[in-house]
């Protein structure tokens, strides 16, 4: 028989891919105490090992130079490169699996499934989740964790389903919300899933004799479907749409399967292809990579209209950049079809914090592919680098709301205090939000003089206060070092100086770093992908710095690899004039930073 556990914290999340990664660690550090409950055996979702996509974003994988998201998966990606350059994703795995386990405000709960909740319903009127039920087979335990606020990253929705939440699923049509993307009639079709395998080339050639269940293929199913090298599978292998892609799951992975292996099978035998002969499957999915299933009804609708026309509502947490990526269903099924019809844009557009929110359970938060979206609008915001930073901001809310005292999501209004202090926590913690920047009265700097002998011509010292972390566009907001002014063109060392407003007291101290926004960054198995990054330390970081504060060595940092670093100082010291000495970076020969912070 379960035996049962009763679990009590301020914020329950399940789901633990990237979106609930975040979500949980951005909660955690911001004070609150979280329970995150996962059902596989590792964390990243769609960015695991199980199923091994790389997490693509704003950036568009490099196409929008600068839009990379930063804060928590920023965080992530740059300690993946330093500690795991040979691209391992049973190391990536435990990197996810560190952060989360060894932050002591988070109870881990992995091989656990939602299995139910309970609610209320307030004199108001507003439904509340009180408590969750989970369920874990492997151990004989069941669990019911009560909470103040809660978040369904499942990206199936299961949580928010047991809960009662407002639903959608498939494709809205064009009437609905006058969107020209969509369809003239609605239906439940939505995305499919892949499965994605990894190949490596030996020595001698590599047989490969296909089970006698796999599909069968010929050259003008892949008219519209390039195959751009053997080590990585191919998204494009693309079905399942056409069916309930959470009732269907079962029967959507062994057709995918059939699709992988069909798809190596022609590539190995059908002649086509004979530089293939030395390559040889590595390791093949077990889970399908799912794309579509439910989208939660929030207190905003997010629309084509909000991501072509480049809107930033004043109540945004985040952003997006990915074009409208909009698949065909059936994908393999409809060879004469193009893999994905892409409607791209220059421009970022935020994400308002209602699309996060449930608009019938007043302490439901959503983050990750299931927020609240067309089918349309969701083909852009369904990318991981756009669910990591929803969930970032999901955990911060909670966290931020249940240290006020706030019981509901409905306190996050455009114009509200608590909208406020959010955004600029989330600016704080390295996350961006297009058109908002700091305003943090309780920074010291903010009031400084900051000089610096060693500034580049047109970098000069007031961008380090502008509230600009990223070099977008013409907004550079960004401080560099001058090699002109240096023997042998190093613009190293260099010093930054900040006298502020009046004596103080300081216990805090805070820079970022510029950390390459112009490339992508993720772990893939994709070597034409990987040939475009830094698989390692980010060259124009700032490896060795040293802080003083009136003389005095407070901070000696010595490798860094991350772009954003709070420092807390072992014992607050009083002081007035703040000096950061720039020693090193990892490879670049000028040192660049966008902000300084300091806080007593």
């Amino acid at each position: 028989m379960p035996r049962p556990n009763t679990l009590k914290a301020d914020f329950c999340i399940a789901g633990g891919g990237m979106a609930g990664v975040c979500a949980a660690l951005a909660a955690a550090r911001n004070g609150a105490s979280v329970v995150l409950i996962q059902d596989r055996s590792v964390l990243g979702g769609n960015a695991s090992s199980e199923v091994r996509m790389h997490v693509v974003g704003a950036d568009c994988s490099g196409g929008k130079p600068g839009a990379r998201e930063s804060g928590i998966i920023e965080e992530l990606r740059l300690e993946d490169a330093f500690r795991n350059p040979h691209r391992s994703y049973s190391l990536w795995d435990l990197l996810l699996y560190e952060k989360v386990h060894l932050e002591p405000k988070i109870t881990l709960l992995l091989d656990t499934v939602c299995t139910g909740c309970v609610t209320t319903t307030r004199a108001s009127g507003l439904k509340v989740i009180e408590s969750v039920e989970a369920h874990r087979e492997s151990t004989e335990d069941h669990f019911t964790i009560e909470a103040a606020f809660f978040a369904d990253c499942t990206g199936d929705g299961r949580l928010g389903l047991e809960a009662g939440a407002d639903f959608t699923m498939g494709r809205e049509d064009r009437a609905a919300f006058g969107e020209t993307l969509a369809l003239e009639q609605a239906d439940r079709q939505t995305l499919g899933s892949s499965i994605l395998f990894t190949a490596r080339r030996h020595a001698a050639p590599q047989p490969f004799v296909a089970p006698s269940w796999v599909r069968s293929f010929k050259q003008s199913d892949f008219v519209h479907r390039a195959f751009d090298g053997y080590e990585y599978g191919y998204w494009w292998s693309e079905w399942g749409g056409q069916l309930d892609t959470i009732k269907d799951n079962a029967a959507i992975r062994h057709e995918l399967l059939r699709i992988a292996l069909g798809i190596w099978n022609y590539i190995k035998n059908s002649g086509n292809h004979p530089d293939s002969a030395h390559w040889a499957l590595e390791w093949v999915g077990a889970i399908p990579g799912k794309r579509e299933s439910r989208r939660f009804l929030g207190r905003h609708i997010l629309t084509e209209h909000d991501v072509l026309k480049g809107v930033t509502p004043p109540d945004q947490v985040a952003y997006s950049g990915w074009a409208i990526d909009l698949h065909p269903p059936s994908g393999v099924d409809v060879p004469e079809e193009p893999p994905y019809t892409p409607t791209r844009f220059p421009h970022l557009f935020g994400i308002p914090v209602g699309c996060y929110c449930s608009r019938n359970v007043g302490n439901l938060f959503m983050a990750g592919r299931n927020i609240s979206a067309t089918h349309v609008a969701f083909a852009s915001t369904r990318v991981m680098g756009t669910c990591a930073i929803g969930g970032q901001a999901v955990g911060t809310a909670a966290a931020l709301l249940h240290g006020s005292g706030k019981q509901s999501h409905l306190e996050l209004t455009a114009g509200s205090p608590q909208i406020h202090a959010l955004q600029q926590r989330l600016l704080r913690d390295d996350a961006f939000l297009p058109g908002i920047v700091s305003e943090d009265e309780t920074d010291l700097v903010r009031t400084a003089v900051i000089r610096s002998p060693d500034s580049a011509p047109g970098m000069e010292c007031r961008s380090l206060t502008d509230g600009v972390t990223r070099r977008l566009k013409a907004a550079w907001g960004t401080w560099a070092s001058d090699s002109a002014h240096h023997f042998e063109s190093a613009g190293l060392p260099a010093s930054i100086e900040i006298t502020l407003a009046r004596e103080s007291r300081i216990r805090t101290i805070e820079i970022t770093f510029d950390s390459g926004f112009e490339r992508p960054l993720a772990i893939t198995p994709s070597d034409w992908f990987t040939a475009r990054m830094t698989r390692g330390p980010q060259p124009e970081l700032v490896r060795d710095y040293r802080i003083r504060v009136d003389g005095q060595v407070v901070i000696e940092e010595v490798g860094n690899f991350l772009r954003k670093r709070a420092h807390r100082l072992k014992e607050t010291v009083t002081g007035s004039v703040i000096r950061i000495e720039l020693l090193a970076t990892h490879g670049l020969p000028v040192a660049r930073v966008f902000e300084v912070r300091a806080y007593g």
